[in-house]
């Protein structure tokens, strides 16, 4: 009996062992997917361990974050900089034509970009100059000319609403008004901001006047270190551009220039057959202003000359309105299409919308640089659109024919 008792006992150890060897549990059941469920089930004693991917992500959207925020940061702080680039880069296309027909006959890139550069500020001074002569001109006959004006209007006053105003007693009571002592008080304090804008103004000419020379004078080395970075897939497309690019907006800059000399001899003969002062000046402005701004250059250019002829006589003022609109419209219609045909031929929707975009995205800048952008980007699409063309009429169309079929036996 005591040996068969021995023998039917059996030891809870190892069977203890065995389930924490195999993983089962004696409480739950003894498969781990039934731990974890009553662990599930009670409250507080779930697995609340934090995913291993989580902190990765997180650091790495604060970085993008952070990154964007600093990006923004000095795109904002730049901008200046970039607009200045933008412009120096347009006008090194518009004088490649110029720098590289001088560099096919021998002469060095540096030196024929430094000429074309000598031309352009002599063509500036000197319109600066006719200009600022008129203006200086016109200012002095006007303080000159001011005390008759002034007291021919006390006279027409006086007789009119029958008063005793002097010219003495004007000036008197203006020299010792608290609105002229202000209006001075400001004026000074307001040189010095005038004085800082002509500062900005020079430097930031002389930067896009740096960068459109390196542009014009390192032009092959600019393209073959931007191809060198593409496949050679894609280096026909970008020089493709680049042509594109150049020569539109050689062509738009030369075409203006030649409707601009066209333009100011035209008036330069109406002015001097009137016989208004500063002829010259005159027609040179007409011709510069209503070719190089946009849309609006037109009225600019002729209010000068209306108001100059207004001051000789006020008939004149309407003979420079009436040749200036007759003149427009015969380079509307007449000059402008053949002289811009194989430059910039876009429409003139197209063209006033581009400006209008363009002066919204970057001012007058982007007023200037719109219309050849526009045309090198629609001369380079239309390498790429296939177009068709269209039927003046749709084809009639043609009624089915009847057939008669005859059954047999029927007559």
């Amino acid at each position: 009996m005591a040996a068969s008792d021995e023998t039917t006992t059996t030891d809870p150890i190892p069977e203890a062992r065995g389930a924490r060897d195999t993983g089962d549990d004696p409480d739950t059941g003894g498969a781990p997917e039934a731990r974890e469920a009553s662990a599930g089930a009670v409250p507080g004693r779930g697995d609340a361990r934090m995913p291993r991917w989580l902190p990765r992500a997180v650091v790495l959207v604060l970085a993008l974050v952070a990154c964007f925020q600093l990006g923004s940061w000095a795109f904002h702080q730049l901008i200046g900089l970039l607009v200045n680039i933008l412009i120096a880069f347009f006008l090194a296309l518009a004088i490649e034509p110029a720098v590289a027909r001088m560099a096919a006959r021998g002469m060095r890139r540096g030196l024929a970009t430094f000429l074309v550069f000598l031309g352009v500020f002599v063509a500036t001074a000197g319109f600066l100059a006719l200009l600022g002569s008129m203006l200086a001109g016109q200012i002095v006959d006007m303080v000159e000319g001011f005390p008759r004006y002034l007291d021919s209007v006390i006279s027409s006053i006086n007789t009119t609403f029958h008063t005793e105003l002097s010219r003495l007693e004007i000036q008197d009571s203006l020299l010792h008004s608290d609105w002229l002592q202000k209006y001075v008080q400001n004026s000074a304090t307001g040189v010095l901001d005038v004085s800082t804008t002509v500062l900005g103004g020079l430097f930031r000419l002389l930067t896009v006047g740096l960068f459109s020379f390196y542009f014009a004078a390192d032009g092959p080395r600019l393209r073959r270190a931007l191809c060198s970075v593409l496949p050679p897939a894609k280096q026909a497309e970008v020089l493709r551009a680049w042509e594109i690019a150049v020569a539109k907006t050689g062509g738009y800059l030369y075409s203006r220039g030649l409707m601009a000399l066209i333009s100011g001899i035209a008036h330069y003969v109406v002015f001097e057959f009137l016989d208004l002062p500063y002829a010259p000046a005159l027609a040179v402005w007409v011709g510069l202003v209503s070719q190089f701004i946009p849309t609006i250059g037109t009225y600019l250019a002729g209010a000068l000359p209306m108001l100059i002829a207004f001051t000789v006589n006020p008939w004149y003022a309407l003979y420079v309105l009436g040749f200036v609109v007759v003149y427009q419209q015969f380079e509307n219609y007449m000059l402008q299409p053949k002289l811009t045909a194989r430059t910039v031929d876009i429409h003139p929707a197209v063209a006033f919308g581009s400006v209008i975009a363009g002066t919204a995205l970057l001012g007058a800048v982007g007023a200037l640089i719109a219309i050849p952008a526009v045309a090198t980007l629609q001369s380079f699409l239309g390498a790429y659109v296939k177009r068709y063309e269209v039927t003046d009429a749709a084809p009639a169309t043609v009624a089915p024919r009847i057939r008669r079929v005859r059954r047999p036996g029927v007559r």
